[in-house]
C-alpha cells in the first residue's frame, strides 16, 4: 500500500476521526480500510449496476459506501455504533448522496431489507453469526472480506483442521471462491492478521429450507464436538436438536437397528461429510422427534 492514492485514503481517514474525536475500538471489529487501490478492487468484484440494491455490514465512515453509492441503484448501510452512524450521515449531505438507506442499528438483530447483493467489510467479530444470516436470504453474489484463517474455514476440507460447521453449512448454499489477500497494512487500526476478500455465488436449490433446517441443527450440534464420536456429540448437544434428555436420548439412539445409522454414529465429527450429515440428520430427526 505504498501509492500516492492509498496514502490520501489513510490521511482522509484518519481526518475525519481526529475531527470527531473517534477512537477506534479493534476489539469491536473496527478495523477501517485505508488502501484506495483494494477498496476500489473489492466494489469492482462487485459488478454493479443502477439495478443493483447493495446491503453492506459495518459501514465505518463509508469508505466503501460512497462508492458503492455511486455505482449501485441503492445502498443498505447498517452500522451499530451511533457516532460513526452520525459521521456518515453528515458525509453523505455534504457529497449530496441521496440513494444510501443508513440503518443505526445491530445487523444481527434486524431483518435487512430487501437486497440483491452484499459487498461489505465484515465486523470481524460477527463473521460467523453474520454469514449464517445471510444463508437465510435471497441473493445475487456476496463480495466480503474476513480474517484470512476465517475465510480458509469456508472451504475447509472434510478431515482437516479447516473444516468446520461454517464450510458444512456453505456446502449445500454457496460455491466460495478467494479473491484477494488484504494485508494488515491496509487497516488502522492494523489487525493482526491479514484479510481474504470472498466472493459467495448461491447455489441453485440443492437441499429444500425444511431439510436444511433440519440440517442446520444437526451441524450445528455436531461441530461443538467436532472431534468427538457422532453418537457422543449428538447426545451431548441433544438440546440443539431434540427436546429429549440424555436417558431418553441414549435410548433412542441405542435402540437404532439400521446397521448404516450405526456405522456414522462410530465416526467422527471431522471425518463426515455434509452429503452424510444430510442424510443422518433426516433420518434421525425422525427418530428423535417423529
Amino acid at each position: 500500500m505504498n501509492s500516492e492514492s492509498s496514502q490520501s485514503l489513510s490521511k482522509t481517514t484518519k481526518n475525519i476521526l481526529n475531527q470527531y474525536g473517534i477512537k477506534l475500538n479493534k476489539n469491536l471489529g473496527q478495523n477501517y480500510l485505508i488502501d484506495r487501490n483494494k477498496r476500489d478492487q473489492i466494489v469492482n468484484f462487485g459488478n454493479l449496476s443502477k439495478n443493483d440494491v447493495v446491503l453492506e455490514i459495518g459501514t465505518g465512515i463509508g469508505t466503501l459506501t460512497i462508492e458503492l453509492a455511486k455505482r449501485a441503484g441503492k445502498v443498505i448501510a447498517i452500522e451499530q455504533d451511533s457516532n460513526i452512524a452520525r459521521i456518515l450521515s453528515e458525509r453523505l449531505k455534504k457529497e449530496k448522496i441521496d440513494n444510501v438507506e443508513l440503518i443505526n442499528d445491530d445487523a444481527l438483530n434486524v431483518d435487512f431489507p430487501k437486497f440483491n447483493k452484499i459487498i461489505s467489510n465484515l465486523p470481524y467479530q460477527i463473521s460467523s453469526p453474520i454469514t449464517f444470516k445471510f444463508l437465510n436470504y435471497d441473493f445475487d453474489l456476496a463480495i466480503l472480506m474476513y480474517q484470512k484463517e476465517f475465510a480458509r474455514r469456508m472451504n475447509g476440507s472434510v478431515g482437516t483442521k479447516d473444516y468446520s460447521r461454517l464450510s458444512a453449512m456453505l456446502y449445500f448454499k454457496c460455491d466460495v471462491e478467494m479473491l484477494t489477500d488484504v494485508s494488515s497494512e491496509s487497516f488502522i487500526p492494523k489487525p493482526k492478521i491479514d484479510s481474504t476478500v470472498v466472493k459467495l455465488t448461491p447455489k441453485e436449490n440443492k437441499i429444500s429450507k425444511e431439510d436444511f433446517k433440519i440440517y442446520s441443527n444437526f451441524t450445528k450440534a455436531l461441530f461443538q464436538h467436532r472431534n468427538k464420536k457422532i453418537r457422543n456429540a449428538l447426545i451431548d448437544s441433544r438440546h440443539v436438536i431434540c427436546n429429549l434428555d440424555k436417558k431418553e436420548m441414549k435410548e433412542k439412539i441405542n435402540n437404532i437397528e439400521d446397521d448404516t445409522l450405526n456405522e456414522y454414529l462410530k465416526m467422527r465429527v471431522i471425518a463426515i461429510k455434509p452429503e452424510e450429515i444430510l442424510f443422518l440428520s433426516k433420518e434421525l430427526n425422525l427418530i428423535l422427534n417423529g
